[in-house]
């Protein structure tokens, strides 16, 4: 495995993810998903305010799923087709969920820089992010089905709770182009960055969450990030329950005095 095609780094308080292979357009292979199960966990034990993830290179995110022969995951689907039955393809696709699952439930702010253009299972992971910033020149692509395959990433449901299932259906049933402009419109991204700095202007952003109560940003992530699996009723419990929790906890002591003082509030990191 080499474990240097996805970098981490940590720049104070924010942790970044780079998928390092542009020679693939960013494409995730057997190895990749190792290195990014190994770097969800370290993020889990050791866990930063906010987590940047994105490309290398100036013109991809991730192509997602590499299907060339030399991906040894590649056999697997090759063994369901030649099987005829769907438990080979299932044990791949589980095995990729909960790589992905993984990542995405580290529990604080994940943001994708797209850097470049995103295809396939890379649209998915960035669909999944909790803010997204684009490039001006990158395009997002939910391409499976022009292979003959779908969204298996958790993109099919991801992207129809964050833009609608009408529009959902559009991008990934036509598997069309969209542009950044297009994007930001239906609200699929958060922000259009200046050109070529997209990694930047996301640490910006995830610097700007940094500085705010950890324990705060925490509990009003988990609420947003399940407020579609329940009823409203249950969310507006679960939001005085989860406000109750972080009063007591104390951490609203530093904001509150910070302000009357007129200074800037230093919050201590969660333990």
């Amino acid at each position: 495995m080499n474990a240097e095609q996805i970098l981490f780094e940590r720049k104070g308080r924010v942790a970044i993810v780079t998928i390092n292979r542009p020679e693939k357009m960013n494409a995730f292979n057997e190895s990749l998903f190792e290195r990014l199960g190994i770097i969800a966990e370290g993020l889990k034990a050791k866990t930063p305010r906010a987590v940047v993830i994105t490309g290398a290179g100036k013109t991809s995110f991730c192509a997602g799923f590499d299907v060339n022969p030399d991906n040894p995951m590649v056999a697997r689907i090759v063994n369901a087709m030649s099987a005829g039955h769907s438990e080979p393809a299932r044990q791949l696709i589980y095995s990729i969920r909960k790589v992905v699952d993984s990542f995405m439930s580290v529990p604080v702010p994940l943001i994708a820089a797209l850097n470049g253009s995103a295809y396939g299972g890379g649209t998915e992971m960035a669909a999944r992010c909790d803010l997204r910033v684009m490039d001006p020149e990158a395009v997002i692509c939910f391409s499976e089905v022009r292979l003959g395959l779908m969204p298996d990433w958790g993109g099919c449901a991801a992207l129809a709770r964050l833009v609608g299932p009408s529009r959902a259906a559009d991008l990934i049933l036509t598997a069309r182009k969209i542009t950044s402009s297009e994007a930001s419109a239906m609200g699929l991204v958060n922000k259009i960055s200046e050109r070529g700095r997209a990694l930047d202007e996301a640490i910006a952003l995830a610097e700007m969450i940094a500085e705010n109560g950890p324990k705060a940003v925490r509990n009003a992530l988990s609420l947003i990030r399940e407020y579609q699996n329940v009823s409203f009723s249950a969310s507006l419990h679960m939001e005085a329950e989860l406000a109750a929790t972080l009063i007591s906890s104390g951490e609203c002591f530093h904001g509150v005095s910070a302000f009357l003082e007129k200074k800037k509030p230093e919050f201590p990191d969660v333990e």
